[in-house]
């Protein structure tokens, strides 16, 4: 499903939504980015799995968003929200391909396994439990810090059976609008996670529009929980240089 209407405007609220995550963790980690009218850049090497940019505007340039990021030190990304930039004649690739996605308010359209009881996280024990669960390679990045906690923007979302955490997800928010990202679960039912993640915030935060991006199995899934495609983005990344 695609939305028909606003959907520039809604990835540029998508993408800045985004951008706000990736600086709150950034910021968590000692390494902070800042917002320029074009895009969110970071300066410093940022935590594994995130930006070094992330376009907010379709009219920003790859060579001078490229002058404000590190590199030099190999392995930078971007996140082209607008899929508009050619990064390619500085030496970055496109290493993966998504949508946008937006769900209007609205009762979720199908019922999730009551056994899973999803809440927000409120405790650093909780946290680390969570990133283990959400963490299905064992690669022990210790990404979510217990600062995350505290930030009155953010929520971590977990779906527990018997006080046991066996789904999840990331909330954050901008304005009205609820960006939501990592969702995932130990149980096999990527619908059943999507499901109870939007029934929560439904009843939560009753006319919150949810946005995000997903790809593959998990755009499948959003899409079959009440979620339209607005628009495409890409990622760029800088490998090693021969």
């Amino acid at each position: 499903m695609t939305v028909p209407d606003g959907g520039g405007s809604w990835i540029r609220i998508a993408a800045r939504n985004n951008a706000e995550w990736c600086d709150i963790l950034c910021r968590s980690h000692g390494v902070p980015g800042r917002f320029d009218p074009d895009a969110w850049v970071d300066p410093h090497r940022t935590p594994p799995y995130y930006p070094d940019a992330v376009t907010l505007d379709p009219a920003a340039v790859g060579k001078r968003l490229l002058a404000r990021i590190d590199t030099i030190t190999p392995g930078a990304y971007v996140k082209d929200s607008f899929a508009n930039l050619d990064l390619a004649p500085f030496g970055f690739e496109i290493v993966h391909e998504a949508e946008w996605i937006l769900r209007r308010p609205g009762p979720s359209p199908s019922t999730h396994d009551t056994a899973v009881r999803w809440m927000p996280l409120e405790a650093e024990a909780e946290l680390a439990t969570w990133e283990a669960a959400w963490d299905a390679e064992g690669a022990g990045l210790g990404l979510f810090v217990p600062e995350l906690l505290r930030q009155p923007s953010a929520q971590f979302l977990g779906g527990s059976v018997d006080g046991s955490i066996v789904a999840g997800a990331i909330v954050n928010r901008t304005g009205d609008v609820l960006g939501v990202s990592n969702v995932f679960t130990t149980l096999g039912d990527l619908d059943d996670a999507w499901s109870g993640c939007v029934a929560y915030l439904e009843d939560a935060h009753p006319g919150s529009p949810l946005v995000g991006y997903e790809a593959g199995e998990k755009l499948a899934a959003a899409r079959r929980h009440g979620f339209g495609s607005v628009g495409a983005l890409r990622i760029w990344f800088e490998g090693e240089r021969g």
